[in-house]
This record gives C-alpha cells, structure tokens and sequence, in this order.
C-alpha cells in the first residue's frame, strides 16, 4: 500500500534525498510483526468487520482514553449506535491533534478507504459511508487484509491454559505469511490478580495437574511452554510490574505459593512470590529456548470502576517510574550468558534508556531492546529512544519495530511510519558523519526486518 504522506516524516529538507533512498529500501520488506494482540479467532472466522467504529475506535484504547480525558463517558459510548459514536468521535477530533493516534488513524483512511480528507463534524457521515461500503466487500475480509498488509509474520497473545484451536486451523490457510501464538503467563504469575486461583485451576485441567504446590505450576508451565512451541511460538510475553527478580530455595517459594493460595500472604511476600516466579520463568526460557518479554511499569485497570463495569484494555494502565538494574541481577547472573537464553526489555520510563538499559543491553549478549511502545510509540518518542540508547547499545542491540497492538488495521501504518522515521534518522546519521551511506543501506534491511526475523527465531 502505497500513502500519500509517504514524504512525511523523513526527515528535515536536506536529508530528504538520502532519507527517500533509504525509506524506499525498507519499503522492499513483509512486515514481521513479533509482538502484538491481534485475536487469531477473527482471523480464523474471516467474517467482515461490521462498521468502522468496531474495525478503527473500539480497539483503541488511546482513542477512548483520550475522549473520556474529556468528559465523553464510556457509559454513553456504551450505549450509542455507531454512527453516533463515529460522530462522536468527528466532533473531537481537533483532541488529537499532533497525537500519534491522529497519525496513525488518518493514515489509515487514507491508505485503505482512499479518504484523504481530515475528519470533521461535516464530513462525518459521508467518511462513515465511504468506509462501510468497502468493508463489506471481500478485498476487506480480515484474510484478504492480511496478504493486503504484506506481513510475513504476525504474533498473539495467548493463555497459558489457551489449546491454540484457531491456529492449528489457521497454520493450514494460505494467508500469505504465518500467525503464530505467544505464551503470555501472566494470570498464573501474580496472586493478587482476582482470577488467579481460576487461572490456575484452568491450566491444571489443560494439562492434567492438580496445582497443590509451586513444584506442580512449573511442570504445568513446561507442558504448557512445550505445547505453544509445537504450534509455533518462538516467545513469552511478561507485563510485570516490576522487572524485579529473586532466586529463592524450592522450600522458600513453596512457603510463599501455600501463603498466597490461602490468602495469608503480605504484599512483601507477594512482591517476593512476582520476583520468584519472572525468576523461574527465565530458567525455563533458558531450556527451551522460548525468547522472553519483558515489559513492567505498568499501574495496570487503575481506575476500578471502568476496570469493574467495562473489563481491562479501556485506556487506564498508567506508567510508573521503572528501574531495571538491580531488579534484573539475579535473573542476568544466572542466565544472561546462557547461549539458549534471550530476552527483550521494553520500558515505560524514559528515563530508564541511557541510565540502565542501553547499558545492561549493550553487555549481555542475551539482551536486546524493544523499542517505544504505548505512549512512547511515536515520532518524538522514537527519536528520544535512539538519541538515548544508539550511543551506548548501537543498533544491533535493539530488534526493530514492534508494534503491540489489537487495531489489525494499523499494523500496516505503524511499521510504515517508523521506519519513515529511522530513515530520516539514519540520514541524518550520515549528514552528521556518524554512518556511511553504505552502512545506512545495510542498515535499513536490518532495522525494518532482519533484527526481528533473527532475534525471535523466526
């Protein structure tokens, strides 16, 4: 797909020329999207999207944050048709002016609808029209989308206790690239979670194992590790709320899971037991080889009445400050020289980039970078992050652009926009004499496909 923004945001005038060159390299490349949130289910079904609020707003949590910033209910969203929300979202669109939803959205329009006019409260309706007549056409069901998108490859997210029906199905479909799941542990690796005894019970059933004891969730985790490898997965998905690790006997965890089935532990002994277990985990991905993720500093459904009345994902889990070098030592001491052991750190804090990260990846052979993501996956953000961690942890250290999303449609958008921006980084690199313009050719291969194909072993 071709956007007719293709010139922007390359970089300043001067670089342009070079920035075009090096933009139009990384263009020549599928998408390999490693991590994400896209349901294999939809996927799986292909049933056309029904309207363009549920194909281009639902899924945005910025989008719905942003209008509730402002006094726009989820309840009257809830209850509106959605013509009346695309309206809604028409008269407040100037709220997201020079916000990366306002770039990704438009774009959006532009490169699948052929809407190249700005959303306003006078053209709300015809945009609306134009948008649901081209979804109902087969070229928009989501398999065709998919081939449209050129992805090579796209990653899940998935349960633990998940039996991968819908991409054991979909690995038989020619889609034109593959969808592989993602081990994401997350309801089995923090007690204060309300569904975590349901979770647990859940993968016990899945596997056969009564889980009376932390001996007993490992086994069930390696089962379940095992199963998610046979069905393609090549990577654990960790949002923890700290990175931080600890490495305790089998009878000091044993103590602390019985503590915390029963309800008796304190919340030191369950920050012990999140510590232990993200611990535990990295062992495991040392044997098995399952690249790990890892991205805490996140207050998670911080407001708990939108979190009680309308689920997780709706715009509230809100960064905290964020700290990773004494938080990671245990793990890294143990299996941050391990050659089957990998693990991309992705943050929230900013201030985390030249002061921890960049320096803890650019030592251990094992750690990679994940790029910016949530409120920092945008052009100012990208820019912040290579400015930070270029100099300390180079390129190589780093695995390209993830995009971590539920919006199928932006896929394509978000990898387009970033890599406009590294090749107006990567000119700009030359200008300034840092890189040769050879080094920015070869580099643009390997920042828009090949640091991701060759880290998550794919």
């Amino acid at each position: 797909m071709s956007s007719p923004y293709a010139n922007r945001y390359l970089g300043e005038s001067e670089h342009l020329p070079l920035a075009r060159v090096i933009y139009a390299e990384m263009r020549k490349y599928p998408i390999i999207s490693p991590h994400g949130h896209v349901d294999a289910e939809m996927l799986l079904s292909n049933k056309n999207f029904t309207d363009p609020v549920s194909l281009l707003m639902a899924p945005d949590h910025y989008i719905l944050r942003m209008l509730h910033s402002q006094g726009i209910t989820y309840e009257s969203l809830a209850a509106n048709s959605p013509e009346a929300n695309w309206s809604v979202l028409a008269e407040n669109w100037k709220l997201f002016r020079s916000t990366p939803s306002r770039i990704w959205f438009q774009e959006i329009l532009a490169t699948l609808f052929d809407v190249s006019e700005i959303l306003a409260p006078e053209n709300a309706s015809k945009i609306y029209n134009q948008i649901n007549a081209k979804l109902q056409s087969p070229e928009f069901a989501p398999q065709a989308l998919f081939k449209t998108f050129n992805i090579e490859l796209l990653a899940t997210t998935d349960a633990t206790d998940a039996p991968l029906d819908s991409h054991i199905e979909l690995s038989k479909i020619d889609l034109g690239g593959r969808v592989i799941p993602t081990f994401r542990p997350d309801g089995v690796s923090d007690p204060e979670r309300p569904d975590w005894k349901s979770n647990l019970t859940a993968l016990g059933k899945r596997y056969g194992i009564e889980i009376t004891s932390f001996a007993n969730l490992l086994t069930a985790l390696r089962k379940a590790r095992a199963h998610f490898k046979d069905n393609g997965a090549t990577a654990t998905d960790h949002g923890v709320f700290t990175p931080r690790t600890l490495k305790l006997s089998s009878s000091e965890v044993e103590a602390l899971f019985a503590k915390a089935v029963a309800g008796t532990a304190t919340s030191v002994e369950i920050d012990d037991f999140r510590a232990a277990i993200l611990f535990e985990h990295a062992l495991m991905a040392a044997d098995d080889g399952l690249v790990m993720q890892i991205h805490p500093g996140s207050l998670r459904n911080y407001d708990a009445e939108i979190f009680t009345k309308f689920g997780p994902d709706k715009g509230f889990d809100i960064p905290v400050a964020t700290t990773y070098t004494k938080e990671l030592q245990p793990l890294l001491n143990a299996v941050g020289k391990h050659p089957n052991f990998r693990a991309v750190l992705f943050t929230l804090d900013e201030s985390a980039y030249s002061r921890e990260l960049a320096p803890l990846a650019g030592a251990y052979p094992s750690l990679r970078l994940g790029p910016p993501w949530w409120f920092h996956d945008s052009l100012n953000g990208l820019e912040r992050w290579r400015e930070a961690v270029t100099e300390t942890a180079g390129y190589y250290n780093t695995v390209g652009f993830i995009d971590d999303t539920r919006a199928f449609a932006s896929i394509p958008v978000r990898h387009d926009v970033a890599r406009r921006f590294d090749a107006g980084y990567l000119a700009r690199e030359v200008s300034r004499h840092r890189i040769t313009e050879n080094e920015a050719m070869e580099l643009a291969g390997d920042l828009a496909y090949n640091l991701s194909k060759e880290f998550f072993n794919l």
